[in-house]
């Protein structure tokens, strides 16, 4: 695999990257494998790209772990991924304090088991003051839902007359959001070849550079991280703005 870390501008990075990390049961099926061998075999790449967040500099990192649509998957499945998920928090606290990583999570938490809720509630409660990288797993997350949810909140505020419906704007909406306290996604990243967005951070990535990549997610290395990061640097981000005004700006 190439060095694409080298190519990496330090003073260009996205400050906030988010996966979704797709691929695992078709990567445990054409090993013959049940598809919760390959759930447990993605954690193994979630190591690695915190891992090269950190290493580079990254200040944001957002997961797609657990779709509220995955909650139709087979029962086994679901079971499964839960208390995976309980266990790699158990293991990784230590990590996470270590490194100076903060967790937090995004999505209907209390849908989880009580179990889960515990784990990750405690997680978040330790590292809470940690500085180096912000980790966000989106957990029973779905975008559309999110978005319902803004507007319920936002109609309450105006029928209490708590908020006038022309004070009503992005950042209005934005504080109302599960993740107030984030910056806008840079880089949204899909693995397996899936090229869609799945319900996933839908008001966040507005302007965000899409990369779509064959990988499937067990086997997505740092360097595949990195080579993303490359392709994204490669990139003109305009926001609405023509190329000039953009170099007008970075002169």
């Amino acid at each position: 695999m190439k060095d694409y870390k080298s190519q990496i501008n330090t003073d260009k990075l996205p400050n906030h990257i988010a996966i979704i990390m797709d691929g695992n049961g078709r990567w445990a099926e054409m090993k013959g494998k049940p598809r919760v061998f390959g759930h447990k075999n993605g954690v193994t790449s979630v190591k690695e790209v915190i891992e090269g967040c950190r290493e580079i500099g990254v200040n944001y990192l957002t997961l797609y772990a657990f779709s509220t649509e995955n909650w139709n998957r087979p029962k086994l499945e679901v079971k499964t991924l839960m208390a995976l998920l309980v266990s790699s928090l158990r293991k990784e606290l230590k990590t996470l304090v270590k490194n100076n990583i903060k967790l937090k999570t995004i999505g209907n938490i209390e849908n989880l088991p009580e179990k889960a809720q515990i784990e990750l509630a405690e997680v978040v409660e330790k590292t809470k003051n940690n500085t180096s990288l912000t980790l966000t797993l989106a957990l029973s997350y779905g975008s559309r839902e999110e978005i319902v949810n803004v507007i319920r909140n936002i109609s309450k505020k105006v029928v209490n007359n708590q908020l006038a419906v022309e004070e009503i704007n992005e950042n209005i909406i934005n504080n109302h959001l599960y993740t107030f306290s984030l910056p806008d996604v840079d880089l949204l990243i899909r693995t397996s070849g899936e090229k869609r967005i799945s319900n996933f951070l839908l008001w966040q990535i507005a302007y965000a550079e899409l990369y779509f990549t064959n990988t499937l997610w067990p086997d997505f290395r740092k360097e595949n991280l990195f080579n993303a990061i490359v392709d994204y640097q490669q990139r003109e981000r305009r926001f609405g703005k023509i190329s000039q005004q953009i170099e007008k700006i970075n002169d």
